[in-house]
């Protein structure tokens, strides 16, 4: 399926928190590519190596280091750039980080999501905002069959918990400040998008499988897999971004009779066949690399993960068009190809993942 978008943000003013993170830096480059003045607004990447210095987003993008925390410099940001749309992705993003560091955790991702919905409204800001959270903002039955936007939130972990709570306070918002029906009055139009476990090129998480994975291939040519059994709903980042990037399109259409609709949650995941068990991505990664091998381990510390989780996405589908475009194997091919790209040859990484982003947009 084509995810094109015109000329939808040509020229658009957009706003990303978290511009400097893994999907910060692909979701900054695509917008750039399509013309967009991006302005962004985060802490200073967290790893090294970061896929924004990599792509030298710096020189791209109107970059700001600010802690989404600080609602006075947010406030003055909103203020000053005057967004067509903001995308929200600042947040602490994983799960076993939160087991260390809970109060932060829920400090970010919901004081921070209040701060964007806050700003909007204290500065009478008329613009298009999508809220990313997660998949794992659901409360967490470990059933067979997927969820659906308007199932339960829940978390059983301080960031399941701290996501299914910025899902609260966005409809909060929404209901009390934004009405969908009212959007002529206000003039803002608010959706959060929910997706599954985002893998893909530049990312250098500590607890990720897939940069654990190349780290290892890399120093040992021994994988060490904690949890091999636990399935997933994989996805390479450019399927969920072409999913916020439509909504988005969607939302800056005030023209649209329809415009209410795309004020609510939408879900942006795989199809059920490449909902796959952690050891399955594992074979495809070394198969791709060319070598290696794997074996399970038992941490010292056995933090709660969830061993099944899917996401249901006919809403996406029926009310976007969208679906996703590659499948499993397409999907952990691009992202290993393009780490051995980086590996092999790296001044063409930023030319290599904007080819990537064209090849998934055609």
């Amino acid at each position: 399926m084509n995810q094109s978008f015109g000329e939808i943000y040509k020229k658009k003013k957009v706003l990303i928190t978290g511009h400097t993170g893994f999907k910060g830096s692909w979701l900054s480059l695509w917008l750039t590519d399509m013309g967009a003045e991006v302005h962004g607004y985060a802490l200073p990447p967290i790893t090294t190596p970061c896929l924004f210095d990599l792509l030298k987003l710096k020189d791209l993008v109107n970059h700001k280091e600010a802690d989404i925390c600080d609602f006075a410099q947010l406030r003055k940001t909103v203020k000053s750039v005057k967004p067509d749309i903001i995308f929200h992705l600042a947040a602490q993003p994983l799960v076993r980080e939160s087991y260390e560091t809970p109060m932060e955790t829920v400090l970010v991702n919901t004081i921070g999501t209040a701060n964007v919905l806050e700003a909007v409204r204290v500065e009478n800001l008329p613009c298009a905002i999508v809220f990313v959270t997660t998949d794992k903002c659901y409360e967490n039955k470990e059933w067979l069959f997927g969820y659906r936007e308007n199932d339960a939130m829940g978390g059983y972990d301080p960031y399941s918990a701290s996501k299914g709570a910025a899902e609260l306070l966005i409809a909060s918002w929404r209901r009390s400040f934004f009405n969908p029906k009212k959007i002529k009055d206000h003039g803002v139009r608010i959706a959060s998008v929910r997706a599954g476990n985002v893998i893909g090129g530049g990312d250098w998480s500590k607890d990720r499988i897939v940069p654990d994975c190349i780290r290892d291939l890399q120093q040992y040519g021994v994988i060490q897999v904690r949890n091999p059994y636990a399935t997933r709903p994989w996805q390479h980042v450019l399927e969920p971004l072409g999913g916020y990037l439509k909504l988005g399109a969607k939302l800056l259409d005030e023209n649209s009779a329809d415009l209410h609709l795309y004020c609510e949650a939408y879900n942006f995941g795989p199809l059920i066949s490449s909902n796959k068990n952690v050891g399955a991505l594992v074979d495809g990664i070394i198969k791709v690399w060319g070598a290696g091998k794997w074996e399970s381990f038992s941490p010292d510390k056995n933090d709660h993960e969830a061993s099944l989780l899917h996401l249901t996405i006919d809403k996406a589908y029926h009310r976007l068009n969208w679906l996703p475009k590659w499948d499993f194997d397409e999907t952990v091919r691009y992202t290993v190809e393009w780490y051995k790209n980086t590996f092999e040859n790296p001044s063409t990484v930023f030319d290599y993942t904007q080819r990537q982003i064209h090849e998934y947009q055609n």
